[in-house]
């Protein structure tokens, strides 16, 4: 089953996050519904980028490695390239 990490946006917070999940569209929902901890503060959420992995623990790698830089700069980077192809 492929797994996929995520960039959401909302408006409304000006504020992003990134995750990781197998069923995005769920996920989404759910982040919507005010069912996610650190979401829950907006229900305008919108995917921004994805990448898909073969594992979990890819998925999480990667999803660490984009939290670890603690850079809006570099979530907006990853959108605009993403928005370029």
């Amino acid at each position: 089953m492929e797994f996929v990490v995520y960039i959401i946006f909302s408006p409304s917070v000006d504020r992003y996050y990134v995750g990781h999940c197998q069923d995005l569209m769920d996920r989404l929902e759910r982040h919507n519904g005010g069912r996610s901890k650190y979401t829950k503060m907006a229900c305008d959420w919108k995917v921004k980028w994805t990448e898909s992995f073969a594992t979990r623990s890819e998925a999480m790698a990667r999803e660490k490695e984009i939290k670890g830089k603690k850079s809006r700069k570099y979530v907006e980077f990853l959108i605009e390239q993403s928005n370029r192809v």
